[in-house]
């Protein structure tokens, strides 16, 4: 068995501690470069792109509707005749109370009501 001395002179000669062995190319642009000291960019301008890269803004979260009530973006649906309505929770055809199928919409294509989850999962209902 090997002593400590041994295992850390042996692990500072190894190719994954010598940078000028490990790293000949910028890892920000790809273009190989003449290394000096501990610089690990070809330039200035990629060690700041680098840097915005790691430190760039959280993606903003999606709206969501304002807390209290959420009638007027809920989507109902009857359960006699599977009518939909967006914010109304009375069927006109069946006169008969709905039930809420989740917060959603009107399509943009067919000015029906739908639902977010619908959209997120591709159902029909």
């Amino acid at each position: 068995m090997t002593s400590q001395a041994d295992q850390a002179t042996a692990a500072a000669g190894s190719p994954s501690r010598d940078d000028g062995v490990t790293i000949r190319t910028c890892p920000a642009c790809g273009q190989a470069f003449t290394r000096s000291g501990r610089r690990r960019y070809c330039s200035q301008a990629c060690r700041q792109a680098a840097w915005r890269g790691r430190h760039a803004p959280a993606a903003p979260a999606p709206p969501v509707p304002p807390p209290g009530r959420k009638r007027a973006v809920t989507v109902y649906e009857c359960r006699t005749c599977a009518a939909r309505a967006l914010g109304t929770q009375r069927c006109e055809d069946c006169r008969t109370f709905m039930t809420a199928a989740g917060i959603g919409g009107l399509c943009p294509n067919c000015d029906e009501p739908v639902t977010i989850t619908e959209l997120i999962t591709g159902n029909d209902g």
